[in-house]
């Protein structure tokens, strides 16, 4: 059974995105088959990877008009598909608020997913919004991209209540697979006391491997290449990869 993940954070520019990317690469490297799927209308995931933003995705799949499988692209990456997001997606946030069951659009888009899939990895928006809500709702595991700066202690205790809520009325299989601290710069205090509150506090729900800033993490994605096809030597490159193997252990 493909295990759905998703990557969540309503605050932007947490490397959310390039978490999903690179790990999903690093896990696709070891074997496993993984289904990337854009559910962000940036769609910065899609050209991340050079997919085709103007064929159907997934916008045309949670509306009915396109079935998944017409919806996956492959990648660069063997073992590494795509469903693509497009600004399209943008209008699911206004069409979907008058259904009933708003938020599981994409869990039932999802159950026609092919099972030879090992995980599909699910980018959601910066916001906790009915993108993200589905995000949660589909997912069995939700892991969270922490920059290391104070601001983001608090986005990080609102998202926890919102999975809290959608825990107890949406989606009680959810869980925390844990949160990955990113941008850090072991050079300042405050990355460094962020790290230590959060992991005194989570405890083991905190990954050990911390992504380092990196400016070849940044330049990858504007050659529509994942890390370790653009630069598998740089530091940051070497840091997904281990991660890639320690959520391989834990989820």
């Amino acid at each position: 059974m493909t295990k759905v993940v998703v990557f969540a954070n309503q605050k932007g520019g947490v490397g959310k995105t390039t978490s999903a990317v690179y790990l999903g690469a690093y896990v696709a490297e070891r074997g496993k088959k993984v289904l990337l799927i854009d559910f962000d209308p940036q769609s910065n995931l899609s050209s991340s990877v050079g997919a085709d933003t103007e064929r159907a995705g997934i916008y045309e799949v949670i509306t009915g008009a396109a079935e998944l499988g017409s919806a996956i692209q492959r990648t660069s990456v063997e073992n590494l598909h795509v469903v693509p997001a497009s600004i399209n997606l943008t209008g699911a946030t206004v069409e979907l608020v008058d259904h009933s069951e708003r938020e599981f659009f994409l869990k039932r888009a999802l159950e026609d997913l092919d099972s030879g899939y090992d995980f599909a990895f699910v980018d959601c928006p910066p916001s906790l919004g009915i993108l993200t809500l589905n995000g949660l709702v589909a997912a069995s595991r939700v892991l969270i991209p922490l920059q290391c700066e104070y601001f983001a202690l608090e986005g990080l205790t609102l998202l926890l209540k919102t999975i809290s809520r959608v825990q107890q009325r949406l989606n009680p299989g959810l869980e925390i697979g844990g949160i990955i601290f990113t941008m850090y710069d072991q050079r300042t205090r405050l990355a460094n006391e962020v790290v230590q509150e959060v992991t005194s506090y989570f405890k083991n729900r905190v990954f050990r491997t911390i992504i380092p800033r990196n400016v070849r993490l940044s330049e990858a994605p504007s050659y529509s290449k994942p890390i370790n096809q653009y630069d598998r030597s740089c530091l940051g490159a070497r840091s997904y990869e281990k991660l890639a193997d320690e959520v391989l252990s834990h989820v």
